[in-house]
């Protein structure tokens, strides 16, 4: 195998002409100088390393993907089971108002204006039946936030 240098030397025995032979000289100087400071083997170590690097990057984003996966997952079976609460409260409280409680409250969400506040005693069922009423749900809806 001939090094560099014997393909140089070849290279200048064959007689080029002014501008052509400093070319070549600068060309293979200048790849002389670029396979002395980066050997095929440092190369491909640096490629390792950034394949490594990259590996490092994706396992770490992955894991944090993951774990933020389980707490939206979490946070999303709250949310349903409160929901569900809400909606069991929500038909109770249909269910004890009157006819009139029922339409002062769809005019205040036509209107947009915030609940009056109850000053007299509901027109509802009597207390021990809302009593009743409400012991089941509260048993089934488990404790509220």
């Amino acid at each position: 195998m001939f090094s560099l240098r014997d393909v140089s030397m070849r290279v200048q025995g064959i007689r080029l002409q002014g501008h052509d032979e400093m070319a070549v000289k600068l060309l293979f100087w200048e790849l002389e100088q670029h396979l002395k400071s980066s050997s095929g083997a440092s190369v491909v170590a640096i490629d390792n390393k950034i394949e490594q690097a990259m590996d490092l990057v994706k396992s770490h984003l992955m894991y944090a993907v993951r774990e933020e996966v389980e707490v939206l997952k979490e946070q999303i079976k709250e949310l349903i089971e409160r929901n569900s609460q809400l909606e069991q409260e929500n038909t109770l409280l249909k269910t004890l108002a009157s006819p009139e409680q029922m339409a002062q409250f769809q005019a205040q969400v036509q209107t947009g204006s915030p609940p009056a506040p109850q000053t007299a005693a509901p027109s509802g069922p009597p207390s021990a039946t809302a009593a009743s009423l409400a012991q089941p749900a509260s048993h089934s809806a488990g404790p509220s936030a």
